[in-house]
């Protein structure tokens, strides 16, 4: 069995939807890239038409992973349950040490996006699945690639 891809409602959404747009649109960018570089001639030394071919396979290739994906997906209520971090939680940390206060939204790793906002962690990585089952008020211990830090949990809510 495939492992299980834990998304929230909106993350499957965005894959549905990628995956739409490369069985429909891209599918036929690429063969319309084909058909033109196939037009230059000797197919031999012709980079264009190679080009194009790899997209196709690229393209071929990120439609298997998604369509995959989709089917091992295991929806992620969002939301807190009473004052424990659960998938799907939006948590506020305090990094102790660093005196630096962050929120974070507790997904699987396929939906993980530090830049989005509210920044998504994964569950796996090592804030996410530190502070998973812990309560509001608590110190957790982490192990980070640069060493143990401290965060403390000072909220959990809804997204």
């Amino acid at each position: 069995m495939a492992d299980a891809v834990h998304l929230t409602k909106a993350g499957k959404q965005q894959l549905e939807e990628k995956l739409e747009y490369l069985k429909t649109v891209r599918r036929t960018e690429i063969t319309e890239e084909i058909a033109t570089a196939r037009s230059f001639g000797d197919l031999s030394e012709n980079a264009e038409y190679d080009a194009a071919l790899d997209a196709q396979a690229h393209n071929e290739l990120e439609i298997t992973e998604l369509e995959a994906m989709l089917k091992n997906v295991i929806i992620i209520e969002e939301g807190a349950s009473g004052n424990v971090v659960s998938m799907g939680s939006l948590v506020t940390l305090r990094f102790v040490d660093q005196k630096i206060e962050e929120e974070y939204q507790i997904v699987g790793e396929a939906e993980a996006d530090i830049y989005a906002e509210p920044k998504r962690i994964s569950n796996s990585s090592p804030v996410g699945s530190s502070v998973l089952g812990h309560k509001v008020g608590e110190t957790v211990t982490i192990e980070t690639p640069a060493g143990l830090t401290r965060v403390r949990i000072l909220g959990i809510r809804k997204q």
